[in-house]
Parts: structure tokens; C-alpha cells; sequence
């Protein structure tokens, strides 16, 4: 009887893998782990909401707590620092910080292709210090893999007008591209609309061939913006203020099963009854809820998209955050009075922007920042603050920058009909991974080969494992995954977590009982933190994360202090 059901179970498997599937890979930006419906959330998402119902949650998935890290780490497979990002986009002097994706690794792209794959991307890419039109292009993303490519090279800027937009290789104004032109132009609409237009372009020219498609959001990092439309939805929905909205959150995710019905909530950060201006701080909620109703309208297009040319059923689409919720204060801060009166001449309509915070309109109209300007059209840009980010990652702590769970935690949502077994419909997985998993797993679902060696470099090995096995309700094992960001560094080991700020001694928590990491159990496991921070100093010393300090530039240069020390002391 059981070789019989091993001889079923194998067959089935083979099934299962005769059509390599279709595979996309969706990452929204400078969100929190509870502000999608799925996820606890108030927020409008019920096409991802959908493909979790119909797929499965990870509720223990992690990326590198910062945007350009986290999608190096993303498309490598590797661990930032290994890929040459290891911060952000300059060249700090250390092969773990150059700026630039190496050549020592290869992209998602570059593995999937001569599995015969066609790949595209669109929206932000950020892996590259190179981001002039007329600059080296060896890391955008035609030479690093794609086809085809829509998007922004650099990392933020206006919805409205984005700086650095790329079609393919050629830099273009979005009032002067002959390709797109819709009455009203916002990058949100634009990633999906052209996320529509290649897989309906792939369907009608390519359909014997599987398509990877990565999607980049820039929703909903910094500055807030979004259409007037979607911001009605929201009037009114965020004046209770921050203690209230974090409470409701709370109970769904308890009521989901996402957290415990023991867990802990991280205090809340802000009192709504100090804050002056509410109706601005609600606004700044609202506008921040809108943004990311329209990524969830644009994916609703995709996954329509998809079934209209009959793709759905095998087609493993994944949709992730690259850092938990932004306190930075971008724009939050008064400014004099006259900066927001000010003209400008007038910009062509099909001149090429470079700048991220932008200080005027192609009309010559000042962008304007500082408490009271109303968050969500062209001429501002401004940052919902720490206080609703805190709101966004509940019930964890700290965000974005830190390694804490409120800075690494994503959701990871897998939707894939003829590969994950229908009783998994729903469920919630809470078994670890990481970013590094994601190349393992597209290895591993459309059969193709990672290389040991490519355009004559010799290719660093995949650090993650597949999570397949998770998908479908196995058990997928259990290992280290580390990490750093600027001096802020983790280790996770089972339900373990070893966890420190920068110059700070480590801290102890178990993630099992202690997500909201309220209880550090350093001074009574002294051993276990010496174990585990022995770990994390051999994985830093062999990818390139030391010396610790080094993203700073010339002042962490010269640092040769260790940063694994227990107790007591700075690093």
C-alpha cells in the first residue's frame, strides 16, 4: 500500500512539473506587514486578498529592511552584500558596497532565459549607481536578463512624473512617448498597464515559450500621492487616529490566525489627542491607504489579464514587500513660507527628469512640503511620518532601515492553481524564509539550471532553498538566515533571533512567543547569544558584510571591530 502511494505521489509530480509554469513576481514598496486586507488591514485589496484565498501565506517571510538591498537580494538569490549592494547606490570602497550589481552573480532573468523563459520587468530597478541616459548601461535590465523593460532606474519620485522613466534601453518623457499616452499619467497605472500589454503581447507572439515578469511598484513609498478617485474611498477612514487603527489590525490578525491570541502589541508611537493639525495627519492616512488600492486595482488587471488568455491555472505569481513601513519624514517639515510660492520656468514637455524630490512642475508650479499642504496631487511630496508607519507594520517593532521584525517582515503571498494542492487554499504558513528563497524557487519550478559560471565570471552559489515544499504544506526545515543594514544586524535560527541596533549589544527574543520582540532574553541565555553571534561573524565574514561600518564611506572604512559582542560594550 505504500509503495503504491509513493508510485501515485510520483506521478503526480511529474504532472505537476511537464508545463514549466508561467512565473511573476509582484513587490510593492515602504509598506507594512499588516496593511493589506489579508493581512489584517482596513485598506481595499481584494484581488490580492483573492489570490490569497486561493493560494497561500507565508507569515514568517523576510527581506533586508531596506528597498535597493532587498531587490538586489531579490534577483541574486544572494545575500545583498554578496551582490554588491550592500547599502545603497554609491561605491563605499568594499566589494560588499559598491553600489552596482557585480558580475559575480547572476539574475532570475539571466537563469530562466536558457531554461526558455521570456522575461520582462517593469517599474523601479534600483541595483545600479548608473542611472544618466547617457551613462553605463551594464546593469539595467536588458543586460541583466530581460526583454523587455518599463520602469524607473532609481528608487523614488513623482507619480506623476517619475524621473529616470526607461523603455527598454532609451530614457523617455511620459508626455512625450508615442507608446502610452493615458489622460492621466501615474506610475501606478503605468506599471500595470504595461504589465498587461507584455503578457498580452507575450499570449498572442510567445505563447509556446514560459514568461518570467517581475513587477516593482513604487506604491507606497514616499511621496504620497494618488488619485482623487481613490482617495474619496478613504475620507474620514483614519480620524480616529493611530491607537484606534492599530487595535483593529491587532484583533483581525488575532482572529485570522496571523499572530497568536496571546501575542503583544509594540506601543503605539504618536498621541493622536498632541496632534495639532488631525485633519492633515488623517489626510496623509488616506492618501498613503489610496496608493495602495490602486497597485491592488492594477494586480486585479494582471491576474484578468491572465485568465482571459488562459495563463492563470499555471502560473506561479508571488507578491511581496521589499522593507516594512517608512518613518522617514520626507517633506513633513515646515518649510519658509516663500519655497511654496515660488515660480519656476517652465520644463519641455519632452525633456528627461533625473530628480527623485523634484522642486517644481514641468509647469513651473513649486512642489511644496511641510505640515498643512495637502498630501496626494503633482505639486507636493510628502512622507505619512513615523507615527502611521508605526500603524502599518503593527504588531512588530521598529521599521524600515532596522533589522527588527517591523523592518524585515513582508507578507509572501503564492498563488499557483496547478501547483500548490487546493487544501492549501488559504492557509497560512509560518514556516521562515527570505528573499534569497525566491531564486531557489524559480529555479526549482521551471527546471532550469543556476550556473556555477556565466559570461566567463565564476557565479557565487544560490543561498536559499525552495519554498515549493512550504507552498504545499511541507515542511520545509529549519535553518540560519542572516542579515545587515546599516550597522543594524540579525540572525534567525528556528524560533530564535539574535537582534542589534547599531553600536548596541545583541539582544535575544523567541520570534514564536515574542514576534512584537518585548522581552529580550539576552542575560538569561547568554550561551545561546554567544552561539549565534559566532554564526553571524563567520556569514558576515564570508559575504562581504565586513568590516561592520562600512556603508558609511570613509568613516567605516578603516573599522576593524567586531560587532559580535553580548553585552555591555559599543561595537
Amino acid at each position: 500500500m505504500l509503495l503504491r502511494s509513493i508510485f501515485f505521489l510520483l506521478i503526480a509530480a511529474t504532472s505537476l512539473w511537464a508545463a514549466a509554469p508561467n512565473i511573476i513576481l509582484i513587490m510593492s514598496d515602504d509598506m507594512g506587514f499588516s496593511d493589506l486586507g489579508c493581512y489584517g488591514g482596513e485598506i481595499q485589496t481584494p484581488n490580492l486578498d483573492r489570490l490569497a484565498q486561493g493560494g497561500v501565506r507565508l507569515n514568517q517571510f523576510y527581506n533586508t529592511g531596506r528597498c535597493c538591498p532587498t531587490r538586489a537580494s531579490l534577483l541574486t538569490g544572494l545575500y545583498p552584500h554578496q551582490a554588491g549592494i550592500g547599502h545603497m547606490m554609491e561605491d563605499r570602497g568594499h566589494d560588499g558596497y559598491r553600489g552596482d550589481l557585480n558580475n559575480r552573480c547572476v539574475t532570475i532573468a539571466e537563469v530562466l532565459k536558457p531554461a526558455g523563459y521570456r522575461t520582462y520587468a517593469v517599474g523601479k530597478w534600483h541595483v545600479t549607481k548608473h542611472a544618466k541616459p547617457e551613462g553605463p548601461k551594464h546593469n539595467w535590465p536588458l543586460q541583466r536578463g530581460f526583454d523587455r523593460f518599463y520602469g524607473t532606474i532609481t528608487g523614488a519620485g513623482s507619480f506623476y512624473d517619475p524621473g529616470t522613466l526607461t523603455r527598454d534601453d532609451t530614457m523617455i518623457s511620459p508626455f512625450a512617448d508615442p507608446e502610452y499616452q493615458p489622460k492621466q499619467y501615474y506610475y501606478t497605472d503605468a506599471i500595470s498597464d504595461h504589465a498587461v500589454r507584455f503578457i498580452d503581447d507575450h499570449a498572442r507572439d510567445q505563447k509556446e515559450k514560459p514568461f518570467f515578469l517581475y513587477m516593482a511598484y513604487t506604491a507606497a513609498h514616499w511621496p504620497m500621492h494618488a488619485l482623487g478617485e481613490d482617495v474619496a474611498k478613504y475620507r474620514g477612514k483614519y480620524n480616529a487616529g493611530y491607537e484606534s487603527i492599530r487595535q483593529a489590525r491587532f484583533l483581525r490578525m488575532k482572529e485570522m490566525g496571523l499572530i497568536p491570541k496571546n501575542a503583544e502589541l509594540f506601543p503605539t508611537v504618536g498621541d493622536w489627542a498632541n496632534v495639532k493639525d488631525k485633519a492633515w495627519e488623517a489626510g496623509c492616512m488616506e492618501v498613503y491607504a489610496a496608493m495602495i488600492d490602486r497597485m491592488d486595482q492594477g494586480i486585479g488587471r494582471v491576474v484578468g489579464t491572465l485568465e482571459k488568455n488562459h495563463l492563470l491555472e499555471n502560473t506561479l505569481i508571488l507578491f511581496l514587500q521589499d522593507n516594512g513601513g517608512c518613518q522617514e519624514g520626507i517633506g513633513r517639515q515646515p518649510k519658509p513660507p516663500e519655497a511654496n510660492r515660488m515660480t519656476y520656468p517652465a520644463i519641455a514637455q519632452d525633456a528627461i527628469r533625473l530628480d527623485i524630490i523634484p522642486k517644481q512642475t514641468r509647469d513651473g508650479q513649486p512642489v511644496k512640503q511641510g505640515q498643512g499642504v495637502t498630501p496626494g496631487g503633482p505639486n507636493d511630496y510628502i512622507a505619512y511620518g513615523e507615527a502611521w508607519a508605526n500603524v502599518s507594520n503593527t504588531p512588530h517593532r521598529e521599521y524600515k532601515h532596522y533589522v527588527h521584525e517591523g523592518g524585515i517582515s513582508t507578507p509572501l503571498i503564492a498563488h499557483w492553481p496547478a501547483g500548490i494542492p487546493t487544501r492549501q487554499n488559504g492557509k497560512i504558513e509560518n514556516q521562515a524564509g527570505h528573499l534569497v528563497d525566491l531564486m531557489a524557487s524559480c529555479v526549482d519550478v521551471a527546471g532550469a539550471k543556476y550556473p556555477a559560471e556565466f559570461n566567463g565570471h565564476a557565479i557565487q552559489k544560490m543561498e536559499g532553498a525552495s519554498l515549493v515544499p512550504a507552498f504545499q504544506g511541507m515542511d520545509n526545515g529549519v535553518r540560519s538566515i542572516f542579515w545587515e543594514h546599516e550597522s543594524n544586524r540579525a540572525h534567525r535560527f528556528g524560533p530564535w533571533k539574535i537582534v542589534a541596533k547599531e553600536n548596541k549589544p545583541w539582544e535575544l527574543y523567541n520570534i514564536d512567543q515574542d514576534r512584537a520582540e518585548q522581552h529580550n532574553l539576552a542575560e538569561n541565555d547568554p550561551e545561546r547569544v554567544k552561539t549565534m553571534a559566532s554564526s553571524w561573524e563567520t556569514w558576515a565574514g564570508r559575504a562581504n558584510v565586513l568590516p561592520v561600518g562600512t556603508w558609511k564611506g570613509s568613516a567605516g572604512k578603516g573599522s576593524k571591530k567586531k560587532a559580535g559582542q553580548t553585552k555591555g560594550k559599543p561595537d
